[in-house]
């Protein structure tokens, strides 16, 4: 499984003197992007193909605090990815230096055309890539209504 480990620096705790939510969605993106990187799909890559990821939407489900002086590990898994790669969803996990759960997370994303500023397909040798994240227990082929579960603006912005 992929992993990344990270020191929890004074400039991620909240007023609460807690790691701020903030600082748990930097460190989930760093961990995608690590992968990203070392797997041939960083940004040079993504340059070259135009494209670029975005997310839909991030679920964060918060079990212990986390505080200054111990690191955390945050982990990375592929829970649903499209035929074509044009969505995805991927489930983190994080760690204490004990190895407890301390908050899971389910993103779902997609990838844009950077041009035309529309969902496009992943190019075959990046899906072919991404495709070697660890999946989990519940992985799915995601289809667009998939990404739609959450379609519905409040009453008071229709």
């Amino acid at each position: 499984m992929y992993t990344k480990e990270f020191e929890i620096r004074w400039s991620d705790i909240d007023a609460n003197r807690h790691l701020a939510n903030s600082a748990y969605i930097n460190f989930m993106s760093h961990t995608r992007m690590g992968f990203f990187m070392e797997n041939g799909m960083g940004q040079q890559e993504m340059l070259r193909h135009n494209i670029g990821p975005v997310v839909f939407y991030e679920h964060i489900y918060y079990f212990k605090e986390v505080f200054v002086g111990k690191p955390i590990t945050v982990s990375l898994e592929l829970k649903g990815l499209s035929e074509d790669g044009m969505y995805f969803e991927f489930v983190h996990n994080l760690y204490d230096s004990q190895g407890k759960n301390i908050a899971t997370c389910e993103i779902m994303g997609g990838i844009i055309d950077m041009k035309q500023r529309k969902l496009t397909s992943l190019p075959s040798e990046l899906l072919s890539r991404l495709s070697k994240i660890e999946k989990t227990s519940e992985f799915k082929v995601l289809t667009k209504e998939d990404t739609r579960k959450f379609d519905k603006k409040p009453k008071h912005l229709s």
